[in-house]
């Protein structure tokens, strides 16, 4: 099997998957990338978690190979810089690129459940694994965060109307876009303050995107494509926002004790050679916490998009509610840490 992570050497397969025909698409893929492989031999199963894109598993059964086909959602290039997901060292191996999609390598083991993100073993080595991603160097061009850069252009891209009457009537008694750019002015002249590092993130570290091997006592992180320079904090805040899952129940959000606690493996791991203290794990829960805030915006505003763009089964508009909700329920709770 033929393999790159770097992008600009993808093979290119000039095939678009129809969404409404997923399987029998993304079959067609797997056939034009691996010419010798066997109609017949092939089983694909749709993974039905995801809510940017259409995600399928593609074995071949006579060979025991699993592949994954990723078809992308209907204009979620508006958000999304799909170069960002063949960084070195960090991602499965990516075999190709097609009109509207990838297809890369298999990750073995499971995807954690929203409840094992809270596991006292599994929790533990994301916050090693996340530490190893934040040390590795020179894997962009781009040195300062993309956050906030990346959200003014992304409210830019948000309609004034909506196609759907139902969501444009919530969308219109909730938000008001221009109370929006002034919200995140003021954001992130808050949290710049903090000077919190700017290390490579992967910036959706749902429990969908963690995978658990337990014969091999690792965790490894899949579907990059939200990922890029950003800060430390931002990471860590948003993977604990997670913990709420989709239907946003914040009343699982991680207590202050499960955070230190966590932080400090985070920190231990990320500077083995050195004691760390109970200052800088309190500076770090408060710097945290802060950047909760920020997450919650940054999905908010992704819902607001995909509010009008997306044809994946899921209520966007009410997601991007729930998380402009807890933004304001928390923000001046976070910012007098």
């Amino acid at each position: 099997m033929t393999e790159t992570n770097t992008y600009e050497d993808l093979k290119f397969i000039d095939h678009s998957v129809d969404p409404t025909n997923l399987l029998g698409g993304s079959k067609e893929v797997a056939l034009l990338l691996f010419e010798s492989w066997r109609k017949d031999d092939l089983e694909l199963v749709q993974f039905k978690n995801g809510i940017t894109n259409k995600l399928v598993n593609c074995t071949n059964k006579r060979l025991q190979v699993h592949i994954l086909i990723r078809t992308y959602g209907k204009k979620s290039e508006v958000i999304i810089d799909r170069k960002r997901e063949t960084k070195l060292g960090l991602v499965r191996p990516v075999y190709c690129q097609f009109n509207n999609g990838i297809v890369y390598g298999y990750t073995p083991g499971r995807a954690i459940s929203t409840p094992d993100m809270s596991n006292p073993h599994i929790c533990l080595l994301i916050a090693e694994h996340m530490a190893v991603w934040h040390k590795v160097e020179n894997i962009s061009d781009q040195k300062e965060s993309t956050l906030f850069p990346d959200l003014r252009k992304w409210l830019g891209e948000v309609p004034k109307s909506y196609v759907n009457p139902k969501t444009d009537e919530k969308f219109q008694k909730n938000f008001k876009l221009e109370e929006l750019f002034n919200e995140l002015t003021d954001l992130e002249n808050e949290l710049v303050k903090l000077e919190s590092p700017v290390v490579f993130c992967h910036n959706d570290l749902l429990s969908g995107n963690i995978i658990y091997e337990e014969a091999r006592n690792k965790v490894s992180f899949i579907d990059l494509e939200y990922g890029s320079m950003n800060y430390r904090s931002f990471d860590i805040a948003n993977h604990f926002n997670e913990f709420a899952g989709f239907e946003c129940d914040y009343n699982l959000y991680p207590s202050k004790e499960f955070q230190k606690k966590w932080l400090r493996h985070y920190l231990c791991s990320y500077n083995p050679d050195t004691t760390i203290s109970e200052e800088e794990v309190d500076e770090l829960y408060r710097e945290v916490n802060k950047f909760a805030l920020a997450s919650h915006f940054f999905w908010g505003v992704w819902g607001l998009i995909q509010a009008q763009f997306s044809e994946i089964n899921f209520d966007y508009i009410e997601y991007a509610i729930l998380r402009f909700k807890e933004y304001y329920n928390k923000k001046e709770e976070f910012l007098a840490l």
